[in-house]
Order: structure tokens, then sequence, then C-alpha cells
């Protein structure tokens, strides 16, 4: 039986109640809040990572500026005396023992700024050849340097921090004469 209210009734929604929350809802907002974070990270690492690329290429480039700098300053005295050898060597009354003097004390000053920083010399005079730190450029006969030891030096070689930067060039004994070896 049907009572005259519900003939009469236009069809109308109930009223919207508050949809009670469900598990697969709750999950669903957990997933998109732990997304919006994750990518929220994921934006702020790649800011990070970009502005870290940046300033390791400045510092490489300040680096390799200012690499000399230390170096430099210690050479700068090495270079005002050999100023100060050239304006005595251009008196009229200028000694000529008194100059090479001073620029002995000036090599002397360069090799020890140098070596400071790392340079070592290669002067390997009566010492066995090597290959990997002497470049031969003769072999001489010697009745005093045993075959293949250094018998002269002729351009000094040098080592950076172990590594070498030039070969010392050399002369190489080939040993005793040939007519005293046969006697």
């Amino acid at each position: 039986m049907n009572s005259p209210e519900s003939k009469d009734a236009p069809d109308t929604p109930a009223p919207a109640e508050a949809p009670a929350s469900s598990p697969a809802a709750d999950l669903l907002a957990a997933a998109k809040k732990e997304a919006a974070d994750n990518h929220d990270r994921y934006l702020r690492a790649v800011a990070d990572l970009e502005n870290f690329r940046r300033r390791t290429v400045r510092e490489k480039e300040e680096l390799r500026l200012y690499a000399a700098s230390r170096l430099l300053e210690d050479l700068l005295p090495a270079l005002d005396n050999l100023g100060l050898g050239l304006a005595a060597a251009h008196q009229p009354n200028a000694d000529l023992k008194a100059l090479a003097g001073g620029v002995e004390l000036v090599q002397q000053q360069l090799k020890s700024a140098l070596s400071a920083h790392g340079l070592k010399e290669i002067n390997p005079v009566g010492q066995p050849f090597d290959p990997h730190q002497h470049e031969a450029i003769s072999h001489l006969p010697s009745p005093t340097v045993k075959a293949e030891h250094v018998l002269t030096v002729v351009r000094t070689g040098y080592t950076l921090n172990g590594r070498l930067l030039r070969p010392a060039s050399v002369v190489v004994s080939s040993g005793k004469p040939v007519e005293e070896a046969v006697r």
C-alpha cells in the first residue's frame, strides 16, 4: 500500500552524508601524499646536485687560475735579485767576479724555492743508466766509468713530486776503450 506522500514526492536525492572513509580511499590519499613528498625531495635533490656541480666547476676554475700563486710568491725574490744583478752589470765599473757570484746565489735561491715545491734534480753522474729517468744522447768509451753508467750529464733532468718532468740528457760510458781492453 502506497502512502500518498510517496506518490506525490518528487524524486530527490537524499541529503548527502559525509562518506564513510574506506580503507582504499585512505590508502590512495596516503600514497598521493607520499608521492608528492617524494617528488618534492627529488626536486630538491636535483637542485642541490646542480648547485654542487656549479660550485665544483667554479672551485676547479679558481684552483686552475691560482694554483701557481704560492710558487710564484716564492720565486719573486729571486726575480728581484736578478733585476738588481742586471742593474749592477750595466754600471760602468761592473766587477765580473761579483756578478758571477751574484748569479750563482740567485740560481741557488731559485733551486731552493723550486725544491720547496717538490721539484727535484736528476743529475746521475756515475750512476747506472736508467731509461726511465735518463735520455742517452751518445756512448763514449771511458777508462774510469763502468759500461752502461752515466759519464756526463748534458742537460739536468727534473721530477715533480716523483713524476718525471724532463729526463736527464746523458752521455753513457761504453766501458774501457777498445785498445786498452785488448792489452
